[in-house]
């Protein structure tokens, strides 16, 4: 799209054109990169977010892994790496959030 504006700008500098119907072809071609641009960022920062997420999840699952057999009573090391946080929206409503992304209410 960036090569297409230049183009399109080169032509203008060196042919004699129409300067309403150039300002139009060249409004187009610009809103067309800057969506492409958004669209691009949006990709980009989605797949940050799941390469994040995704070592996060491996980080929960090697600290998984360390145990032998279940959970069987409170430890606070446990909690603080496998628990991310923990919200409470009632008195009978509390939901706790793994750093895995798993919620489960207690």
């Amino acid at each position: 799209m960036a090569e297409m504006i230049q183009q399109c700008v080169n032509e203008n500098a060196r042919i004699a054109l129409d300067q309403t119907e150039y300002q139009k072809k060249y409004d187009g071609l610009a809103d067309r990169f800057d969506r492409i641009k958004e669209r691009l960022e949006a990709v980009g920062s989605a797949i940050t977010d799941r390469v994040a997420k995704r070592e996060k999840t491996e980080r929960f699952l090697a600290e998984l892994e360390k145990r032998d057999g279940p959970l069987t009573e409170f430890n606070e090391e446990d909690w603080y790496s496998l628990v991310e946080y923990a919200t409470v929206y009632s008195r009978e409503d509390i939901r706790f959030t793994f750093k895995n992304g798993m919620e489960i209410k207690a």
